[in-house]
């Protein structure tokens, strides 16, 4: 009994994270519009300022750009699922590793917006943690109390 009970949670779990992710009508344009439009710009709804040091923002852009480009990819393909944007986003942050040390708060939260933003347009839900550990480099689940 024990043994099926493991094979069943197995194969739920496989299912779940290899599910495909239909990718909607106008997902691709929405993708494009979002590469198309400046970034990185004052938003007084998020309270956003503005990019900090001016020098960066074509090459946070360019950052930005690359993972709309991945998953552009990804929703153009024959099986687009929540585990390839995942790992995705992944790739993506890690570009940024670069710059990281350059950029201040403000801006990294503004990435982290922009990812979910493009995370929006596919329907993903989740970044598996990824924008948190992106942002303050820990789960929350992971901190253990004192």
């Amino acid at each position: 009994m024990k043994i099926l009970l493991i094979l069943g949670c197995v194969i739920t779990f496989i299912s779940c994270t290899t599910r495909t992710l239909k990718t909607k009508e106008g997902t691709i344009k929405k993708i494009e519009a979002f590469k198309e439009k400046q970034k990185f710009v004052e938003d007084s709804f998020l309270h956003y300022p503005g990019i900090g040091d001016e020098s960066m923002r074509p090459i946070l852009s360019s950052k930005i750009n690359a993972i709309a480009n991945d998953f552009k990819k990804i929703a153009s393909s024959d099986k687009p699922s929540k585990k390839k944007y995942q790992d995705a986003i992944g790739v993506g942050l890690k570009r940024f590793s670069d710059v990281y040390l350059s950029v201040d708060t403000e801006d990294r939260e503004r990435i982290c917006l922009y990812v979910e933003e493009l995370m929006d347009i596919v329907g993903l839900k989740s970044s598996n943690g990824q924008l948190n550990d992106f942002m303050y480099g820990f789960q929350p689940d992971e901190v253990v109390s004192q």
